[in-house]
């Protein structure tokens, strides 16, 4: 946190409670349903990205009851600027992808440059099919061309959003809870 961020206690008298952690649970529960009934027993490579995606692929891991391979990625187009270029590695796969299905689980969709490039690269690397799943999705119409979630759990508003691994100045991550400030 950086000396002039604002706190967590500050955004969270200032923000709307927009899905509780029941809501969430019983959406990735479904999810893990979903994701079953498409790999129809076929064993894919769970591909969390980084760092968002920690707590809700902890929880969609436990609703899927296909077996798993599992790995991470952590990779980022910012690289300390405010915009947005080439794809950086900071992790990158550490399985072959070669001939798999990979399902990339993310924290949200939101404009898709980072994701889709992931996937992308997934592709790349030989995998048979990505699918994409997320736990939610924002309504807008910034997304880019031919990226969208195979699966998605809950849709939110065009604001800033925190809480459920999504972090208000590396903050709240571990809230179990999704906001939005008012």
């Amino acid at each position: 946190m950086t000396k002039h961020a604002p706190t967590l206690t500050a955004a969270l008298a200032d923000a709307e409670l927009l899905y509780s952690h029941a809501e969430l649970e019983s959406t990735i529960a479904h999810l893990g349903r979903e994701i079953d009934a498409v790999l129809d027993g076929e064993c894919a490579v769970f591909l969390t990205v980084m760092q968002g995606a920690l707590i809700f692929a902890g929880q969609l891991a436990l609703a899927i009851r296909t077996d798993l391979e599992f790995d991470y990625v952590h990779a980022t187009r910012y690289r300390g600027e405010t915009k947005g270029s080439e794809l950086h590695w900071l992790r990158e796969p550490g399985v072959s992808l070669e001939g798999r299905t990979v399902l990339l689980v993310d924290d949200i969709l939101d404009e898709g440059h980072t994701l889709k490039a992931v996937r992308d690269d997934c592709l790349s690397r030989g995998a048979r099919r990505v699918l994409v799943a997320t736990l939610c999705t924002k309504r807008h119409d910034r997304l880019v061309e031919g990226i969208a979630s195979d699966f998605n759990g809950v849709e939110l508003p065009d604001r800033y959003v925190f809480g459920y691994g999504m972090d208000y100045h590396e903050q709240g991550r571990n809230l179990p809870a999704i906001y939005a400030l008012k």
